[in-house]
């Protein structure tokens, strides 16, 4: 995605002529108020979530001997997601790649944005009605691949120096990814069937995945990962022992944990929310001169509704169209199987607009010569 406004120079973050006078930040200068943006936003917040959550789980389940939650509960994060943090993280997409770019959006980036999303939006909605299984797995794969780039950009943002080299920031977004997306399949095997299974359900098909959720194949994969997740954070630590490696490894360690004791429903929804979503919500203020302006002069809660405020049309608009399509659908929550219905229309109608979402954040890793971007200096 090539910017309308022309082809930025190769890691000039911030040099774009018609913002002079508020330049975007180089992630990881640990000094910069991108730095400081992404630990008060997107890094404490998560901690104090997750790291609660994941006591008071593990308590609880060591005096009442059940991993089981009120129905009401399990689905609550991801109807939470529909108005903070989750959907509308991405709901500012049609500003975010001009202000990566150094540019104020205009007429010519919005339409180059509502492209994109409607060409890569329409086509794997044709994929879910086409083809639901494949369509499962891609949506799987994408989110894996897109939640590993997610957390790779927040440890460059606030100076991850131990991810330089190619091996080690590959094996870092693979992690990252796969602690969501893989580690709940391990502790919760028929659950995770259950969700996936209504996805491939609202289309009329059925999902086969005995196999998946066999021991066999389920120690082949933990054990697979696990040795990739100490490879991966031994790797760093002999390049550098820095303060952001010990970041790296306790985080990594506390979601292996979370995503293994919490039921994979909530687990991932509350994920989404206060750790994916905050973090990107982060990346939105560092690179927004007015979102900068104000987490420097007012704190992090004016700029958080600052950026909420640019995320509010299309929230709007995204939740009627989700209402719409659920209502055409005949999908009501009457009853728990009504509830995992809706629930599964809302994880596909959020896969359909993960992949231009995905399009977008890469092209600002390239603008901004961060994240995923470097992976071509470090060749």
């Amino acid at each position: 995605m090539k910017g309308p406004t022309g082809r930025r120079e190769k890691g000039s973050i911030g040099r774009g002529e018609s913002m002079p006078s508020h330049p975007v930040e180089t992630p990881g200068s640990s000094g910069s108020i991108a730095a400081s943006v992404m630990r008060r936003v997107g890094v404490r917040p998560a901690w104090i979530v997750i790291g609660g959550i994941t006591l008071v789980w593990a308590i609880a389940t060591a005096f009442t001997g059940s991993q089981t939650l009120p129905w009401w509960l399990r689905y609550g994060p991801l109807a939470v997601s529909l108005a903070i943090f989750g959907l509308p993280h991405g709901a500012v997409d049609h500003l975010a790649p001009a202000r990566a770019a150094g540019h104020r959006p205009t007429a010519a980036w919005l339409l180059a944005v509502g492209l994109v999303y409607l060409v890569l939006g329409s086509a794997y909605g044709f994929l879910w009605w086409a083809l639901p299984v494949a369509s499962a797995a891609l949506f799987v794969a994408l989110t894996w691949f897109h939640w590993g780039q997610g957390d790779v950009y927040a440890l460059d943002a606030i100076g991850a120096s131990h991810l330089a080299g190619r091996g080690v920031r590959i094996g870092t977004l693979l992690v990252r990814g796969g602690l969501p997306m893989l580690v709940p399949l391990l502790g919760h095997p028929e659950e995770y069937r259950v969700v996936v299974g209504a996805w491939v359900a609202l289309f009329g098909s059925k999902l086969d995945a005995a196999w998946l959720v066999s021991p066999a194949v389920r120690g082949v994969l933990g054990g697979g990962f696990a040795l990739l997740t100490v490879a991966t954070l031994l790797a760093g630590r002999r390049r550098s022992g820095g303060r952001v490696w010990y970041l790296d490894a306790g985080e990594t360690a506390l979601l292996w944990g979370f995503f293994l004791l919490v039921p994979p429903l909530f687990a991932v929804g509350v994920y989404f929310c206060v750790w994916h979503s905050l973090r990107h919500i982060a990346r939105l203020i560092a690179v927004d001169p007015s979102g900068r302006s104000t987490f420097d002069e007012r704190g992090a809660v004016p700029a958080l509704l600052r950026t909420g405020r640019d995320a509010l049309p299309l929230t709007v608009v995204a939740v009627l169209l989700l209402l719409a399509i659920a209502v055409a659908g005949g999908v009501a929550v009457e009853t728990q199987t009504d509830l995992r219905a809706a629930a599964a229309l809302y994880l596909v109608f959020i896969s359909v607009l993960t992949l231009p979402h995905v399009a977008i954040v890469t092209w600002m890793d390239w603008a901004e010569n961060a994240g995923l971007a470097r992976l071509v200096d470090e060749q």
